[in-house]
C-alpha cells in the first residue's frame, strides 16, 4: 500500500468519525460507534470501512443499516471534503475485533486472579 493510499485512508476515517458526531442526525448512529479500519481499492473507486458498535446483535444491526441508508451523504460529503476527483461507494462492515480484545482481556484477568 503506497503513503497517499494510507493517507487517504486515515482522511477518510477521520472525516467519517466527524461526520458521525457533527452532522449525521440517524437515530441508528447515536449509539457508541467505532470506525476501526478504512480501506481504499487501488482505484479509488470503493471504500471498505470496519465498524465496531457497542451493544447487542439489535444495535449492530440497526448501525449498518444506518450506515447503509447514509452512505450516499458520506459518500458525497467526504469526496467533496477531501478533494476526491471521483467520490468512492462505500462498504460498511461489522468489526468484532474491540469484543474479541475485550474477551482475552477479562479472560488474563480471570486467570491472574485465580492464581
Amino acid at each position: 500500500m503506497s503513503r497517499r493510499t494510507e493517507r487517504l485512508n486515515r482522511a477518510i476515517q477521520q472525516e467519517i468519525s466527524r461526520l458521525l458526531e457533527k452532522e449525521i442526525n440517524d437515530p441508528r448512529l447515536a449509539s457508541l460507534i467505532s470506525i476501526t479500519a478504512v480501506s481504499i481499492s487501488e482505484d479509488l473507486r470503493h471504500v471498505r470501512v470496519s465498524v465496531s458498535v457497542m451493544g447487542d446483535e439489535a444495535s449492530r444491526i440497526q448501525a449498518l443499516a444506518g450506515f447503509r441508508a447514509a452512505s450516499g451523504f458520506i459518500r458525497k460529503t467526504v469526496a467533496t471534503n477531501l478533494r476526491m476527483r471521483h467520490a468512492p461507494e462505500f462498504d460498511f462492515a461489522y468489526d468484532s475485533s474491540i469484543e474479541q480484545g475485550a474477551a482475552v482481556l477479562k479472560l488474563i484477568e480471570q486467570v491472574t486472579g485465580n492464581t
